[in-house]
């Protein structure tokens, strides 16, 4: 209890909080479609592939938006660019309840969802922004238990849509985003952290090798997280035959697990190393998805398989982004859009390969497996790379330098070759 709140004072707990609740709701709003799959997919007689494809487009315009949201922050400070997304995501929330009424406008209002999904990166880096490297893993693992709203999204938008319709869901989700406008706007405050740079110094982390291999990773943590969320409401109604409801329940099992366990994810790695935390994480999420392929005639075991596997996917999102501000610790907030729109990216390889394979197959066998074969390479790239990285800007398994830790005022000790460029 003492290191908590040795923690909370290091901070400022009220802007930490604030960007955990900005991040919770436009979660829920980025996955509405895949909440609501088994009705969208019902009002217009889907087939697997559509369903598939549906459930990508929010995940897919999502990530293609992060970076440039990132950028934004950069130059108009964390907490305005989350109050303009904030009042963009009301907006587009309002044409879903007045004009989505056909297939084709469904896949367009994905694309306005996306608006949700790029507040990663700036949730991430408004709420760790007050806090020392050695404690930046935990903040990062509370702002990022934001993706807890992947349970608010499942458990209430079904009932929601079948007592009003699901296009009303759109309306009452606008008249929820207003709580978090308000805590962001009258409890965080801009971080200290903030840098004056270039356009180009702000994107040097893609031209570096780190850069890619961060965002080849988080295709599996988060894009597998985020994929599969959005895909089980249907995985689970059309192969259990469930009600729509208890899709969204038994799915709300399964995510609550990944979202709680990020915050553990960040604890953990600031202990023992991202490194050492990705490796475990890898192989688990291996091993399950490939028994989740196999299990499709038990409802109980699938459901315990998933859970285990998105307690996985939750613990590598929150090692991952221990590693970012070590590695980017003056572009933090940057260099995270930028690893998490291509890990989103990764999000929409699962619904459709999943739809794809019941398509053509019959089974959703395919799927599982295609998505553990790219957790398996992931996990070979991760011990080749992480030789030099901790060489170069990490202890043994990807902990903080212990020069670093006890930085109070967040500058380096020793910057990348990138930003030492930049600087001079």
């Amino acid at each position: 209890m003492s290191a908590f709140k040795t923690f909370v004072r290091s901070g400022h707990w009220p802007t930490l909080f604030a960007s955990f609740l900005y991040f919770d709701f436009c979660f829920a709003v980025w996955v509405l479609n895949g909440a609501m799959g088994p009705f969208i997919s019902e009002a217009f007689s889907l087939s697997p592939a559509q369903k598939g494809f549906m459930i990508s487009v929010p995940i897919l315009a999502g990530a293609l938006m992060r970076f440039p949201l990132g950028v934004l922050a950069q130059y108009i400070g964390r907490k305005n660019a989350a109050m303009v997304e904030m009042s963009l995501i009301v907006a587009a929330l309002g044409f879903g309840y007045v004009f989505v009424d056909s297939y084709d406008s469904v896949l367009a209002m994905g694309v306005l969802l996306g608006i949700a999904g790029a507040s990663f990166g700036v949730a991430l880096s408004l709420g760790s922004g007050w806090y020392p490297p050695r404690y930046k893993g935990l903040a990062m693992g509370i702002a990022g238990a934001g993706n807890s709203g992947t349970v608010l999204a499942v458990l209430f938008a079904p009932p929601l849509a079948m007592k009003f319709g699901w296009q009303s869901v759109y309306g009452l989700a606008a008249l929820t985003m207003l709580l978090p406008m308000l805590v962001m706007w009258f409890s965080a405050k801009e971080p200290p952290d903030r840098e004056h740079q270039t356009f180009r110094q702000h994107i040097s982390c893609l031209f570096e090798k780190d850069g890619w291999a961060f965002s080849l990773i988080y295709i599996v943590t988060f894009g597998g997280f985020i994929g599969l969320a959005s895909f089980l409401p249907t995985y689970f109604h059309d192969q259990f035959k469930v009600s729509k409801v208890e899709a969204g329940q038994l799915t709300m099992l399964a995510t609550l697990m990944g979202s709680g366990v990020r915050v553990l994810g960040g604890y953990i790695s600031d202990r023992i190393g991202g490194i050492h935390t990705l490796t475990g994480v890898l192989l688990l999420v291996a091993a399950t998805l490939t028994l989740c392929g196999f299990a499709g005639g038990s409802l109980v075991v699938t459901t315990l398989l998933f859970m285990l596997c998105f307690a996985a996917l939750g613990a590598g999102n929150g090692a991952l982004f221990q590693l970012v501000p070590l590695r980017w610790p003056l572009t933090t907030a940057v260099a995270g859009s930028m690893i998490g729109e291509v890990g989103a990216l990764g999000g929409g390889f699962l619904p459709n390969a999943m739809g794809l394979s019941k398509q053509y197959s019959g089974s959703y066998l395919g799927g599982f497996l295609a998505f553990t074969a790219l957790a398996l390479v992931m996990l070979a790239m991760l011990r080749i790379v992480q030789i030099r990285w901790t060489r170069t800007w990490a202890e043994k398994g990807g902990r903080a330098r212990h020069a670093e830790s006890h930085d109070a005022h967040f500058t380096p000790v020793s910057t990348t070759r990138a930003e030492a460029k930049a600087a001079r």
